[in-house]
C-alpha cells in the first residue's frame, strides 16, 4: 500500500474501534444504566438507522461534487458530536437526538471511505485493499468490544460515559488521520477524480437505475446483508435462545467464534478468490450460508445434547465468518468497477443505502420469526442463501470479463469505461482518462 491507502485503512480502523466500545452496550446503556427503559432503548436503536437511511440518498453527490475528504471529515465530526452527547444523554429527546446525529455521521462516513480507497486503489490492486479494509475493521470492532467490556461497569453511569467519549475521540482521529492523506496523482488513477463539472453531469439516480448490472448488484447486496447481518443481533440471536436453549451468555462467544474467523481466514481466502470469478465467488457464499443455516437448523430442530446443539450454533456464525471473509474482496471493488468515473460516491452511496434498508428490514422481519416459528424461520433463510447463489450467477452474466475477474486485466487501471449504464450510447462518461483493455471493451458491449 501507499502512504496515503495506509493513512485510510489506519483511520478507519481506529473508528471500528472505537464503534467496538459502544455497539454491543447501547440498549442495555439506553434502557438500563439511563433507565429509560426498554421501549426507548428500542427507539434509539431504530433511530439510529433511520438517521442512516436519511442521509445516504444525498450522499453519493456530495462525494462526487465535494469530494470524499472534506465529506469524510464532516462526518467524522458529526459522529463524534452525536457519540460525545448519547454519552451525557439522560432524558429521552438528547438520547434520541444524540443517536441520529451519530447514526448520520457513521454512515456518511461508510461510502467517503470506500470512495478515497477507490481513488489510492486500482483494479488490480483493490481487491487486496478492501480486503484488508474489512479485516482491520472486524479486528478494532473486537478489540474494541473485548476492551469495553473490561470498563463498562452497569451501576456505574460514569464508565459507560467514557466509553461514548472514547468513541467520539477515535472519530476525531480518523478526521485527523484524513486530513493528512495527499491523495496520488498518478496514471493508475485515470480519471477516477473528477471535475467539478464532471460530477455535476454526471448523471444521478436515474443513471443509476438504468444500469442492470449495478441494479441486480443493489438487489444481491440486500439480500446478502438480509439473510446475514439482518439476522446476527434479532431474528438467529432470538432462534438460539429460544428454539436450542442456548444461554445468551453463547451468544457472545458465538460472535467471537465469527471474528475470530474471519480476522484467521480473511488473506487465507484472499488467495483462493482473488484469481477467481467474482460472481462464482458470491454463489459459493451463498452455498456455504445456506449450510450454515441447516447446521442451526440441526441446533434448535435436531435431537442432540445441548452441547451438541451449542457447538452447532457456534458453527453457523464461524461459517457465516467465513462467507464474509469471501465477500470483502469481491462486493466492494465490484461497485466501484461499476460505477463509471463520475458517479463513483453515488455508486458507493446507493449500495450502502440497500445494506442499511436490509439491516433495517431483517430484524423486523427474523425477529418474530426467529422467537416463534422456529422450522419457518429455518427454510426462510436457506432459501435466501440459495436466492444468493442464483442472483450471482444472473449478475456474472452481466459482467465483462475484467468486472468479474479483475486479475485479467494487463495492466492495472479502472476498468470503468466499459460498464455504463444503459441507454448512454457508449459514450464514454465524462472526464474519463482512464483506458480499458479492448477485449474488456468487447465484452462489455455485447454484455449489454
Amino acid at each position: 500500500m501507499g502512504a496515503a491507502l495506509r493513512r485510510i485503512q489506519l483511520g478507519s480502523a481506529l473508528s471500528a474501534f472505537g464503534l467496538g466500545f459502544t455497539v454491543p452496550y447501547l440498549y442495555v446503556y439506553v434502557a438500563q444504566v439511563r433507565d429509560l427503559g426498554a421501549g426507548t432503548a428500542g427507539v434509539v436503536l431504530a433511530v439510529f438507522a433511520m438517521a442512516a437511511l436519511a442521509v445516504l440518498p444525498f450522499t453519493g453527490r456530495a462525494i462526487d461534487r465535494r469530494g470524499p475528504l472534506p465529506v469524510l471529515v464532516v462526518a467524522s465530526a458529526l459522529a463524534s458530536v452525536g457519540a460525545a452527547a448519547l454519552g451525557f444523554a439522560s432524558s429521552v429527546p438528547a438520547a434520541v437526538l444524540a443517536a441520529a446525529v451519530l447514526g448520520a455521521g457513521t454512515a456518511v462516513m461508510q461510502p467517503a471511505l470506500a470512495t478515497m480507497l477507490v481513488w489510492c486503489s486500482s483494479t488490480a490492486t483493490r481487491t487486496r485493499a478492501f480486503a484488508m479494509q474489512f479485516f482491520l475493521q472486524n479486528l478494532g470492532l473486537g478489540l474494541g468490544g473485548l476492551v469495553g467490556g473490561q470498563l463498562v461497569d452497569v451501576d456505574r453511569p460514569a464508565s459507560f460515559t467514557m466509553l461514548f467519549l472514547i468513541e467520539a475521540a477515535m472519530f476525531v482521529v480518523l478526521g485527523a488521520v484524513v486530513t493528512t492523506v495527499r491523495m496520488p496523482r498518478t496514471a493508475s488513477l485515470g480519471g477516477a477524480r473528477p471535475s467539478g463539472d464532471a460530477a455535476a453531469k454526471g448523471g444521478g439516480l436515474r443513471a443509476l437505475l438504468s444500469h442492470r448490472a449495478m441494479v441486480q448488484l443493489c438487489v444481491l447486496g440486500f439480500v446478502l446483508f438480509f439473510a446475514c447481518y439482518g439476522q446476527f443481533e434479532s431474528g438467529l440471536a432470538a432462534y438460539g435462545t429460544e428454539a436450542a436453549g442456548i444461554e445468551p451468555s453463547t451468544l457472545g462467544f458465538a460472535l467471537a467464534a465469527n471474528t475470530a474467523v474471519i480476522v484467521v481466514a480473511q488473506f487465507v481466502v484472499l488467495r483462493l478468490v482473488e484469481r477467481r470469478r467474482r460472481s462464482r465467488v458470491i454463489a459459493a457464499v451463498g452455498l456455504i450460508w445456506a449450510f450454515a443455516w441447516i447446521v442451526a437448523g440441526y441446533a434448535g430442530l435436531g435431537h442432540g445434547s445441548q452441547a451438541m446443539a451449542t457447538a452447532a450454533f457456534i458453527s453457523t456464525y464461524a461459517l457465516f465468518g467465513l462467507g464474509e471473509a469471501m465477500l470483502s474482496p469481491t462486493v466492494a471493488p465490484l461497485v466501484a468497477d461499476l460505477a463509471p468515473e463520475s458517479m463513483v460516491g453515488q455508486y458507493n452511496s446507493a449500495f450502502a443505502l440497500c445494506k442499511q434498508l436490509a439491516l433495517a428490514v431483517g430484524p423486523a422481519v427474523g425477529g418474530p420469526m426467529g422467537a416463534s416459528l422456529h422450522g419457518p424461520y429455518i427454510v426462510t433463510f436457506v432459501l435466501f442463501s440459495l436466492g444468493i447463489t442464483v442472483l450471482a450467477l444472473r449478475l456474472g452474466r452481466r459482467l465483462s470479463p475484467v468486472q468479474d475477474q479483475p486479475s485479467l486485466a494487463a495492466a492495472p487501471s479502472r476498468v470503468v469505461v466499459v460498464s455504463l449504464p444503459e441507454g448512454a450510447d457508449g459514450a464514454v462518461p465524462v472526464g474519463n482518462t482512464a483506458a480499458a483493455p479492448a477485449s474488456a471493451s468487447t465484452s462489455a458491449s455485447a454484455g449489454h
